[in-house]
Formats: C-alpha cells, structure tokens, sequence
C-alpha cells in the first residue's frame, strides 16, 4: 500500500495505491494524520483520489469515516467498481461525496455533428450521441450542466439528460484529454441537419423552433433554485473579456444589460438550431450548461446571435447555410410573435437586435483557448456593431420596458 498527500492551492490530495486493509491501514493512517497536520486545511478541498485503490476493508472505512467527521469539504474521486461497491453497500456514499472512476471514450472516427463554444458533439452511434468539452473545463463546470439539465427538465423542457460523464482519450481532433458527457438520443439529429436535409420542411421546422421558445418562456422560475440570474451571468461574462476591449467598449455593453427588464421566465442562451435536436417529429435541448431565469429578450437575442448575426465561419458553426439559417429564424420570430400588432413585433425585433449585441462579444468569455485571429475579428466588428450606432441602441433600450411579461 502507498499513500502519497499533495497541497495544490485550494486542495490537498491523498492518493491511495494498493490494498487498504487490516495490514496496511495502520501505516496509512498514521502517514495521513502527519502529512495533514501539516497543511492549512481551513479554507481547502480534501481529495482522496482512489484511482489505484484495488481493496478497502473496515479498517480502511474507519481512515474514510475519520475523515469526514474532520473535514467539511471531503470527497473520494475515481473509485473503481470494486471499492464502490463496498462504500455503497455500507453507506458511505450517503454520508459523503462519492465519485466513480470514469470509463475512457475515444471519438476517433466518429462523425462531428456540432460545434459550440465549450465543446463538439459526436455521434458515438446510433443510440447515443457525446459532448466533448474544450480543453482545460474543469468537473465542476461539467456538473454545472448536468445539474441545469436536470432542473430544465424538472420544470418541464424537453431535455436529453445525459447519463454518463467520460474522459475522451486524445485524438486527431482533440489532442488532449478532455471531459465528455454522453446522452441517449436514439435518432435524433440536430435541426440544422434535418432542415438541411429537408429545406420544403422550413415552415414546419420554424413553427416548432419557435414552440420551443415559447414553451421555455412560459414557464416561471422558483425563486431560491439551482437555476441562476441570466443578467448576473451575462454581467459576469462581459466582465471576463475586459482583457480583449478597453474600459470604454465593456461600459457601453453594461449599460445595455443594465437596461434589461428583470424576468423569472426559463432561458436556454445558447438555442441555436444545432443545440435542438429532432427526435421523432419533437425538438429536444442540447448543450444546457448557460441555463437561466431572466426576461426573454436575453434568450431571443442570444439565439439571434447564432442565427443572424454570427461571428465566425456560419455554416461550419450552425450547420447550415447562412441565407437557409436566416429564413428559418425570420420565419420562427414571425411565428414567436403571431397575433400580436405589427408595430409591437418591429420595436421587439428591435430590442432583440440590439441585445444581440452583446452576445456577439461576450460568447468570448466561453473559453480561454479561442484562436488570436478569433478574438482580434471581434474585436474590429466592435466599432461597426456597437460604438458607431450606440445611441441608436440606447434609444432602443428606453423601450426595453415595454416588453412585459
């Protein structure tokens, strides 16, 4: 048996390797206790790391339990089936935090069909389909979308849950090791892949795109959940890109957040037609891990975004070509807003516009890793799409109350 202890700012680790049992626990324990005297533990995370840990017996229970009682943020990560079965046969995976070993995927030869911001969607066969996250997500932002998941569909979305969360093994298209979730999607395919392939069908794609708005935005948050504020992410986005536009550029789209009317309606902010699925006639969300409550104007104009107003190569992104994108969009808001008078629907499409302004900016904040041209080509649309019309969008933004809910 071998125990190593390792401080990282914010964590101290035990890895455990061998059999923990009556012959070794002893040793264990007493290297464990004097390692960790020796570390300030008030304000970190104590990690075991199981990984290697072929045998634990009651003696070795009694190191876990120790621990625990000590410890406030405790947890036992990548525990082969084997010992798992051991802490959940005797409870301890009600009295702390558990995590199984991951099984290792490899999306080597599987057709890519979606590319977003955190991550690509593969196709593992014909039952499931993966999520490969970017490299350097951490687990906690992996369980963010699990859990935004969950609560979208207990509040009543049509959401695929996903029902593994892997490690996808290096490959040409991803030279790293990265996190990846897999979900149960039968035949489904994106709605950018069925439009493309069935463009006579673009009146009834539009009608039920717009359903799945509509339906999202009807249904009312709890207040005190797991779901978060949209504007406070959407602050916290545009605050994390200050180190790509100056002082004067992160202002102007504050004043545009702070201009949006509170709202306690479900939002997707990243509903854009290779985040729906079509599975049997219905759509189904993708790709949860920005879900929101907030007023839909934020959702609408992040989908905008996508859908309109993109940066980036369009067809490679969305899965469809430009002009066939924007017909369906422009047909699904027509659809959206079916019924009410025709000057309400102009200044809402307005509102929807200039909120996509922001998003077209801040999806920047999505990841650490995107390409320097990327980044610069943002930066040179800024002039164009914000600081030459701003007083056009603020005189958009005195209108944003008008659009109640």
């Amino acid at each position: 048996m071998t125990t190593t202890i390792q401080a990282n700012p914010g964590e101290v680790i035990i890895s455990l390797d061998g059999r923990l049992d009556t012959a070794t626990s002893a040793d264990a324990s007493a290297k464990i206790n004097s390692q960790l005297s020796k570390c300030e533990l008030s304000d970190c995370r104590l990690t075991v790391d199981a990984s290697r840990l072929e045998y634990i017996s009651s003696s070795g229970l009694r190191i876990l339990l120790s621990l625990v009682k000590r410890y406030k943020d405790f947890r036992v990560i990548d525990v082969q089936p084997q010992v798992y079965e051991v802490l959940e046969t005797t409870g301890f995976t009600k009295i702390m935090t558990v995590e199984r070993a991951m099984r290792q995927l490899s999306v080597e030869g599987c057709r890519l069909i979606g590319i977003g911001g955190v991550g690509k969607v593969y196709r593992l066969d014909g039952d499931t389909i993966i999520k490969v996250f970017r490299e350097g997500t951490t687990m906690d932002e992996v369980r963010r979308e699990i859990t935004l998941s969950k609560e979208a569909f207990l509040l009543g979305m049509p959401t695929a849950i996903s029902f593994d969360v892997v490690r996808v093994a290096p490959s040409s298209e991803n030279p790293a090791e990265c996190y990846g979730l897999v979900y149960e999607l039968l035949t489904a395919q994106t709605l950018s892949t069925y439009v493309k392939q069935h463009p006579d069908e673009l009146d009834s794609c539009a009608r039920k795109y717009a359903n799945l708005f509509l339906g999202m935005h009807q249904i009312e948050v709890p207040a005190g959940g797991k779901v978060p504020s949209a504007i406070e992410h959407e602050r916290k986005q545009v605050e994390h890109i200050r180190r790509y536009f100056p002082d004067e550029s992160i202002d102007m789209m504050l004043r545009i957040i702070d201009s949006i009317p509170a709202g306690n309606r479900l939002l997707h902010l990243d509903l854009q037609t290779k985040n729906a699925m079509m599975q049997d006639g219905e759509l189904m969300l993708i790709d949860m891990g920005e879900v929101a409550y907030g007023h839909p104007m934020l959702d609408l104009g992040h989908a905008y975004s996508a859908m309109v107003s993109l940066v980036g190569d369009y067809e490679k992104i969305i899965g469809l070509p430009q002009n066939l994108g924007q017909r369906l969009w422009n047909k699904a808001m027509d659809y959206y807003f079916e019924g009410l008078p025709a000057d309400v629907v102009a200044e809402r499409k307005a509102q929807i516009e200039v909120v996509s302004c922001i998003r077209n900016f801040s999806w920047l904040s999505l990841s650490d890793s995107f390409p320097e041209p990327v980044i610069q080509e943002c930066k040179s649309l800024f002039d164009e799409r914000i600081a030459r019309r701003f007083d056009h969008i603020m005189d958009v933004c005195k209108t944003f109350n008008h659009w109640t809910l």
